[in-house]
């Protein structure tokens, strides 16, 4: 039977990972083929196995399903706040493999994100470096097309019949320009590239050939400009760290997700690992009272119930083990922040 003990300690090397067991269903990645084309989820080989299982094992509230689907209608983002570990960008995956918009496309926000980062990057060394070759002669420079590649929102955006997912994590993680940037290209569904738009001119038919985000595919751009033919379903996701301008949050349907109470962490966990027994449920009750007095977020709960059922463990050594996979997430709770 497969040991969750393998590293001994002792500095002696030893050949046993292939006794690790089975990675938790949330963790698993295959380095598999390319994903998909858009609207063709029926075969999920194509999908990293990871974000298969978070779309499949999602449990969404009412309020998610009511307010996923006005945000649909009214073809305006999501934007979703919530303590972290509440499943915000989990939601993004269920809608569109329940929808079956081809791969959520992801566009993960820093400080220094921009605008011009979801659109599109373009890479003008590339294109001078490329003009010299090896010899260190001029050439006749590649297309601008071939150091140009699109954002996830750039992406997002092109004509497909049907709309694609986008999900842009963390937002509130953002500089203060970037909310106020996003309001006109989510409003009038469409952005110019300054670079395709002049080289339009030299162009016979106008068109380029461009790469877009997640794909080796290229896809073609007119005359430099993208407008999209079906809105994207958008999902902002914020932990609710900075407030935003009163002009970005009227074009958002709001969703405010809270803590799970006892019988939603049942019915997640159940989706994740099965029917929970006796040791699960008290594992569930230790994590319900230790939120009540500090931060903790529900894959922390996934994780002390999935190793604590890996064999090689005593009964002490899992209620010990199960508390130190539940940190509170915040310093000020714990100590020293685990």
């Amino acid at each position: 039977m497969p040991h969750w003990s393998v590293y001994t300690g002792t500095n002696e090397p030893h050949d046993a990972v292939a006794e690790l067991p089975a990675p938790p269903p949330w963790r698993a990645f295959d380095g598999g083929p390319a994903l998909s084309p858009p609207g063709d989820t029926d075969d999920e080989a194509a999908v990293s196995p990871d974000r298969v299982h978070r779309a499949r094992t999602y449990v969404p509230t009412s309020e998610s399903v009511q307010l996923v689907n006005a945000a649909l209608c009214l073809r305006r983002p999501l934007l979703v706040t919530g303590p972290p570990g509440t499943g915000k960008s989990s939601l993004a995956y269920a809608v569109a493999r329940e929808l079956r918009l081809g791969p959520v496309l992801r566009w993960n926000i820093t400080s220094r994100s921009t605008l011009a980062d979801g659109l599109y990057q373009y890479d003008p060394l590339s294109r001078l470096y490329a003009a010299r070759k090896d010899d260190g002669h001029p050439h006749a420079p590649d297309g601008v097309e071939d150091h140009l590649r699109l954002g996830p929102l750039g992406t997002a955006l092109l004509p497909y019949d049907r709309p694609r997912a986008l999900l842009v994590d963390e937002i509130d993680k953002s500089d203060l320009d970037l909310p106020n940037d996003l309001l006109n290209v989510m409003e009038e569904g469409q952005y110019e590239i300054p670079e395709l738009v002049r080289a339009a001119r030299h162009s016979p038919d106008g068109t380029a050939q461009v790469l877009a985000d997640g794909t080796d595919t290229p896809v073609t751009v007119a005359r430099g400009r993208v407008r999209c033919r079906a809105f994207p379903f958008v999902v902002l996701t914020s932990n609710g760290e900075r407030e935003f301008p009163p002009a970005f949050l009227r074009r958002c349907v709001r969703l405010r997700l809270r803590r799970p109470d006892r019988t939603q962490l049942t019915d997640i966990v159940r989706a994740h690992l099965g029917e929970p027994d006796a040791r699960v449920q008290g594992l569930i009750a230790e994590f319900l009272t230790r939120a009540g007095t500090g931060e903790l977020a529900t894959d922390q709960l996934l994780n002390a119930i999935y190793l604590t059922g890996v064999a090689g463990l005593e009964a002490d050594s899992r209620e010990k083990l199960a508390e130190r996979l539940m940190p509170y997430l915040s310093t000020a709770a714990d100590g020293d922040g685990f």
